[in-house]
């Protein structure tokens, strides 16, 4: 069930509202994909992020996030700094553009928003985007004595230095990086659409098939064979014997003696012993 209200209010008027407090403050405004983006000069960033938090019809009292973005292909002021900020008042959001290089520093926004020293840091760890006014700017997700900043477009992926335990010092040591193997090459074609890759175990259904190996048939081609095997064989007669010379029952031994009788029995008259 959705909420009886929308989750932000409209972006109608806000680019007029937001030009008319800035005036030449304000490079670009654009309204793309339902977000308002505003691009504002670097030296003027305190004064811009004032208006737009004290200005009735803005009020953007809190800022939300700040990022960094790398174009290198620019070549000149190659980092844009985000704003992202929101009016609780009036329930919407808009992001402030600065760009800048490394050498130039972006005026710092903590003497507004006092939690931006934090996002700040992250920035610079992140870009080496310099901020002027920032009491603490110094790394805050990397290591001490780390190289670079790892998220420009010109950062190696693998790094300049590894981290270890080592036993011999009995401590965490850094060293250069040592790839123990080449990068793979990944292919995400689903196998449903003809891989060319073969995966372990496809070699085996390659392998000729060894002499005498019998081949699977299917089960109307069993039912032809069965019945054609069953015509070949003709059928077996009963053993049978018409007289006792066949099986030489009746037949008295050469050295036969009568079989003598035993004391115990009483035989009754005319018909032998009972046994």
């Amino acid at each position: 069930m959705r909420a009886p209200a929308p989750a932000y209010t409209a972006n109608d008027g806000v680019i007029e509202a937001a030009t008319a407090a800035l005036g030449a403050r304000l490079d670009l405004a654009t309204d793309l994909v339902g977000e308002v983006a505003l691009h504002v000069a670097r030296d003027s960033l305190v004064e811009t992020m004032t208006a737009l938090r004290d200005t009735p019809g803005l009020e953007y009292q809190q800022l939300m996030e700040i990022a960094g973005v790398d174009y290198p292909d620019r070549g000149v002021e190659r980092f844009e700094v985000v704003y992202c900020l929101l009016s609780l008042t009036r329930n919407h959001r808009i992001r402030v553009h600065v760009r800048t290089d490394d050498t130039l520093p972006v005026p710092s926004v903590t003497g507004i928003w006092p939690v931006a020293g934090w996002l700040e840091r992250e920035v610079y760890d992140m870009y080496g985007v310099l901020f002027s006014g920032n009491a603490d700017l110094r790394r805050i997700l990397t290591d001490y004595g780390f190289r670079g900043h790892p998220q420009r477009k010109d950062f190696p992926l693998t790094g300049y230095v590894e981290v270890r335990y080592s036993e011999e010092a009995k401590r965490v040591v850094y060293e250069p990086v040592q790839l123990a193997q080449d990068f793979r090459n990944f292919d995400f074609m689903s196998p449903w659409e003809g891989a060319e890759y073969i995966l372990p175990g496809d070699e085996k259904a390659k392998l000729p098939e060894e002499k005498g190996a019998p081949t699977p048939l299917k089960a109307d081609e069993i039912q032809k064979a069965d019945a054609a095997q069953s015509a070949k064989v003709a059928p077996t007669e009963a053993k049978t014997t018409e007289t006792p010379a066949q099986t030489g029952a009746g037949k008295a031994e050469p050295d036969a003696t009568p079989k003598p009788q035993n004391p115990d029995v009483t035989p009754t008259p005319g018909k032998g012993q009972n046994l």
